[in-house]
């Protein structure tokens, strides 16, 4: 499938998705900034993607970046984040959402299964009580967008 027809807007992916689970298959559902894609990132996804028939990415729109992380972020803008995401194998369909959290979008897709990082406690998992299934993915020791971001500011900031 190209990219392009992978990044959906909501009222075009839920019934696309009811379709699918009407057909016995498994959607499998994780969300995040995905800035600055990394190893920890492309693990996770390829994780998330082998537990089910499809993987969906909720993406937090900028001004919902902004609000969580500040006025530095997102490095990347939305329109790049989702074609990067979507020109991976291991995701199927990527999606946006603009408020603070997923809760909305999980509802309105009903998927099968939920994954977050290993370092969400469970009970900060938003999401968890609607769906049937939560796995967490432990994460890549060392591998984190922020850590990124320091390291390119020490080694390009201002002397």
């Amino acid at each position: 499938m190209p990219s392009v027809q992978k990044i959906l807007p909501v009222a075009r992916l839920a019934p696309l998705l009811k379709r699918r689970r009407a057909r016995g298959d498994r959607v499998v559902f994780t969300n995040g900034v995905f800035d600055l894609l990394h190893a920890g990132h492309i693990t996770l996804l390829q994780k998330a993607r082998a537990l089910g028939d499809c993987l969906v990415v909720g993406v937090n729109s900028d001004a919902s970046v902004r609000r969580l992380k500040g006025p530095k972020r997102p490095l990347a803008p939305l329109g790049d984040r989702l074609k990067v995401l979507a020109a991976l194998k291991s995701v199927d369909y990527a999606t946006v959402f603009n408020e603070d959290t997923p809760l909305e979008l999980i509802k309105t897709l009903k998927p099968s299964i939920l994954v977050k990082g290993g370092d969400y406690a469970p009970d900060q998992i938003v999401g968890r009580d609607v769906v049937g299934r939560v796995v967490r993915i432990p994460l890549v020791k060392g591998r984190s967008t922020s850590a990124l971001v320091r390291r390119i500011a020490k080694a390009y900031g201002k002397p």
